[in-house]
């Protein structure tokens, strides 16, 4: 697994920890961890979230009419720094 899923994977288990049911997605270029965040969730608890997915490249909340609320959290996965990184057409 790639350094970014490891690290979504981690931030997924201390999620999951809190209390939030979670699921990690292993994408092309990052990893990301959504789970779904009760109404319920206590102050304590938030500040928990907040300090777990801090650890993440990008994070937020998507909260809909419907009062579903998922966190979300991306790890990029990293970029290569040997090799020919601009391709075949770049030109120096």
């Amino acid at each position: 697994m790639p350094a970014s899923g490891v690290s979504a994977a981690a931030i997924a288990a201390r999620l999951s920890d809190i209390g939030l049911p979670t699921r990690v997605e292993e994408h092309d270029r990052y990893a990301s961890v959504q789970a779904e965040v009760p109404e319920s969730l206590s102050a304590d608890l938030w500040r928990e979230v907040l300090e777990v997915v801090a650890e993440a490249d990008r994070f937020g909340l998507l909260a809909t009419s419907q009062n579903d609320r998922t966190l979300w959290a991306v790890v990029h996965k990293a970029v290569p720094t040997t090799g020919d990184v601009g391709g075949p057409s770049y030109q120096r």
